[in-house]
């Protein structure tokens, strides 16, 4: 059992500010609360008995720098996110899996849906989180009626705040039906990405994904991903998919910081390959646990001890 501060005593960052996670407040009228007006970043932090290694932290703040300066917001310097969330770890003192949520957002309270000349905020907290969809077992999804949200009116690519309602009622309507995960189709009818991953399929010995043209977040497992498929020699293709490529696929897995490498067994009720886990999803399946637990020294880098 962990011995780490429950998630409604932990300790959180709030613009400048070290408090308890329930006295992290913010005005009903903020900006950020009204309008969606903030980006966000989901960094997981692995607990290997003495100490919490943070998966790709650098990477994750240089995103969510990128992603700020293109919603015309300004946050803290890539140093100074990375020196605030290993403080969150090591204030709380974790003895477990942790996910860590850093927020970029507008803090002001002035009235109408406009990004300039409105204070930017920065906050950070952590909490326990072991699997967000069960790693183990074959995932149940289906395509999803709700179109993803193109790169011309809230790009996915930002991780914005706002834009998550899409991949909300994506997911809503999936549980609501049964399933497990949506999939997503762009606007032009290829396949997208889950409602918080990325996706993978394999055809006739090949590693197939969406292009980053696709209206997809460009994901940091993803490319993790990528890279670990080309170190186990396994050919990797990025293009444009289409649905029913998906009921043809030898194998299917999603991707993400928060799902890690979760395989899918069927898609709108039609069984992918054989209906198991397939043997190259084991294969990268047990590389990245490898890689992110500590136990595979060749991806040391990917790791931040706290």
């Amino acid at each position: 059992m962990s011995t780490a501060a429950p998630v409604n005593s932990s300790l959180a960052y709030l613009n400048g500010a070290w408090k308890p996670l329930p006295e992290c407040v913010v005005p009903v009228n903020t900006h950020a609360l009204q309008y969606g007006t903030g980006c966000f970043e989901g960094i997981r932090g692995y607990f290997d008995g003495t100490r919490v290694n943070l998966l790709f932290l650098r990477e994750h703040f240089e995103r969510l720098h990128r992603n700020a300066g293109m919603l015309l917001m300004k946050p803290p310097s890539v140093d100074e996110m990375v020196a605030i969330a290993r403080e969150v770890v090591a204030r709380n003192a974790f003895k477990a899996n942790v996910y860590l949520r850093p927020v970029v957002y507008k803090s002001g309270t002035s009235l109408g849906p406009v990004l300039l000349n409105v204070p930017d905020g920065f906050m950070c907290y952590a909490q326990l989180l072991g699997d967000y969809l069960d790693t183990s077992k074959g995932l149940e999804v289906c395509v999803s009626s709700w179109m993803r949200i193109p790169d011309n009116t809230i790009p996915a690519r930002t991780k914005a705040t706002g834009g998550y309602l899409n991949s909300a009622l994506a997911k809503s309507e999936a549980v609501m039906n049964g399933y497990d995960e949506a999939i997503f189709l762009n606007s032009r009818d290829q396949v997208c990405e889950g409602s918080a991953e990325n996706i993978f399929i394999i055809r006739e010995g090949t590693l197939h994904t969406p292009d980053r043209t696709a209206d997809i977040l460009e994901g940091i497992t993803r490319k993790a991903i990528l890279s670990l498929a080309k170190d186990l020699g396994i050919p990797t293709v990025e293009r444009a998919i289409a649905r029913t490529e998906l009921y043809l696929a030898d194998e299917i897995f999603l991707v993400g910081t928060g799902c890690q490498v979760s395989w899918v067994k069927t898609v709108d009720r039609r069984v992918v390959g054989t209906g198991a886990r397939g043997a190259l999803t084991t294969r990268i399946q047990q590389a990245y646990e490898d890689a992110v637990y500590g136990r595979n020294p060749a991806y040391g880098s990917w790791l931040m001890p706290v």
